[in-house]
């Protein structure tokens, strides 16, 4: 009856349809400017990443009487993996009898593996050559990219992905319940400038849907960057300096041994008075446990005076920049500075820096952020 009197109603008056008004666009996103020059560099850092084509190894072993567990070979996702693989390098270890363990290694995958062993119960030592924040950890970005020069695609395995996504479901967690100042872990936005409004829908084949979090595409109009488009999403910062010393620190209040000394060779991992010894050395394992697959993966950044009014991260977003061989250029807001960062060199193992790559991410940035001048900021 409403359907018939709402037709005869308008066939007695002539009413025009009813339009729903055009929704309003989002305001502009206003940014501070990054302040990108030559003259605000304050330093430049090289770190070299353990790659392992095949991914990290995650494994117990024997040597003579003792029991090795590997947990090496994280490429550029040792701050994101470390507590997923040292929690699961502990768990091998539980299958022993004793309850002293070593720990190789003071980076973080070597802080994290031995906190994990402690909260089992273990009274754990970790002997390393260095310490931070002269350990790679201290050179890395660092935010949760549990993928960064982590693996090739082609040569994964079933068995490995099922250790990756259990590692990343179990990093992912352990990390959230770390954000505040105490270990320097924080979210913020991350925007990545792009043309392409494809590219907001795409995912990551190997990680877990929930901890790929939620993307939005800015439209044109909606956000300062030169590009057509712009994807918004969360991004987790971890900051080295603060998080590194932090875990040192928590070791040390658990009744953790830290000892200074070189692994040269195998016979000196033997030597040691622990029956369990978990090998967090990184690239020291090629020459220490004589893995052919491991090579390095030189990364370089460049460091800005600090902005404390930034604080949000960047991917891409110059065009000549990124059509350069190499990964695309990001950017990172951290108390210690703005990081620029865009280089992976294979199987490079000089720790001097490449200067070609210092000016392609330092122009790049420079470009970016001019290029945002005229937008409301």
């Amino acid at each position: 009856m409403a359907a018939v009197g709402f037709t005869a109603e308008a066939c007695a008056r002539k009413v025009a349809p009813q339009v729903a008004p055009k929704a309003p666009g989002r305001p502009p996103l206003v940014l501070p400017l990054v302040k990108a020059s030559w003259d605000r560099v304050i330093r430049t850092t090289v770190g070299l990443r353990p790659h392992r084509p095949s991914g990290f190894l995650l494994k117990a072993d024997k040597l003579d009487a003792k029991t090795i567990v590997h947990n090496f070979g994280h490429g550029g996702s040792g701050m994101s993996l470390s507590w997923g693989t040292g929690s699961m390098a502990a768990d091998m270890a539980m299958a022993q009898d004793s309850r002293r363990a070593a720990v190789l290694g003071c980076g973080v995958v070597g802080l994290t593996t031995a906190r994990e062993l402690q909260r089992r119960g273990f009274e754990v030592t970790i002997y390393a050559e260095k310490v931070p924040p002269n350990v790679t950890s201290n050179m890395s970005l660092a935010g949760f990219t549990p993928t960064s020069g982590l693996v090739n695609f082609a040569t994964r395995t079933p068995e490995w992905e099922a250790q990756f996504r259990e590692a990343v479901l179990i990093a992912y967690r352990r990390l959230q319940l770390l954000v505040g100042p105490k270990y320097g872990v924080t979210w913020i936005p991350n925007y990545a400038p792009t043309d392409e409004a494809a590219s907001a829908g795409g995912t990551n084949q190997l990680l877990p849907a929930e901890v790929q979090g939620s993307r939005e595409l800015l439209q044109p109009g909606e956000h300062p960057f030169p590009t057509k488009y712009c994807i918004a999403r969360p991004e987790m910062r971890i900051e080295p300096s603060i998080y590194l010393d932090a875990l040192v620190n928590d070791f040390l209040l658990w009744g953790g041994k830290l000892v200074v000394r070189k692994m040269e060779t195998p016979r000196d991992v033997v030597a040691l008075p622990e029956s369990v010894v978990v090998n967090c050395t990184g690239l020291g394992a090629k020459a220490l446990f004589n893995d052919p697959d491991l090579v390095p993966l030189k990364g370089q950044l460049v460091v800005l005076t600090p902005q404390p009014e930034v604080q949000y991260g960047t991917s891409g977003g110059n065009r000549s920049a990124s059509a350069e061989p190499g990964v695309g250029i990001h950017m990172m807001s951290r108390s210690d500075g703005i990081i620029l960062g865009g280089t992976s060199e294979r199987d490079v193992w000089t720790m001097d820096v490449n200067e070609k790559e210092r000016v392609r991410v330092v122009e790049g940035h420079i470009e970016l952020f001019k290029s945002m001048k005229g937008v409301p900021i």
